[in-house]
């Protein structure tokens, strides 16, 4: 997928595991997640197999970022492989040129194109609801997501928090597997790293 910039430079988007994401790219990622996210820590579990996926302008410049994270669900007696987004971030001097969202539709047309993923299923703040909706994705009413470990758990109806779990399946089933997710509580289960994607 490629495009231009508001200020005529090409973009393009660049996927890689997170651990060979090249350095003045990382390190541009991680001062972006700063900036959204103060005093958080930079990276991923790897035991979740990150994959960072950027779009960068002819110059290297890093105008949005996300992670997607991988594990398995087991839900209603299956097993599901599912992928979540995670940090996804704009540049802040590009924000509300549809930048952020072009990459949101090209990480979800990466997920549906990869035979390893049955579904992509994360939580968002409720007000970006839209957002993701606009990229394809679509919210699961009444889900809950379960997330930090099974001893320290971490949910997105946690008081506090005003989540919307959002979700696209690849499965040969997906309107059975849609419903299997709907109005239930997902041990999500990510571990102590990313609590919750």
């Amino acid at each position: 997928m490629s495009g231009t910039a508001p200020g005529g430079a090409a973009l393009r988007v660049l996927g890689r595991p997170e651990a060979d994401v090249p350095a003045a790219l990382a390190v541009q990622v991680a001062d972006l997640e700063a900036q959204a996210w103060p005093g958080s820590t930079p990276g991923h579990d790897p035991e979740l197999a990150p994959r960072t996926l950027l779009l960068v302008d002819e110059e290297g410049t890093v105008a949005a970022a996300l992670s997607l994270l991988h594990k398995e669900i087991r839900l209603g007696g299956r097993t599901y492989r599912a992928a979540g987004l995670s940090s996804v971030v704009t540049r802040t001097a590009v924000r509300g040129q549809g930048l952020g969202g072009r990459l949101v539709a090209a990480a979800r047309a990466e997920l549906a194109a990869d035979p390893a993923v049955d579904l992509a299923l994360f939580s968002c703040d409720r007000p970006l609801t839209a957002f993701y909706e606009a990229a394809g994705f679509t919210p699961l009413p009444g889900t809950v997501l379960v997330g930090g470990t099974p001893e320290d758990p971490l949910a997105t109806d946690a008081p506090g928090f005003d989540k919307t779990v959002m979700a696209a399946f690849f499965t040969g089933t997906p309107a059975r597997d849609r419903a299997a997710f709907t109005g239930v509580r997902v041990p999500l289960h990510p571990g102590t790293i990313d609590r919750l994607w």
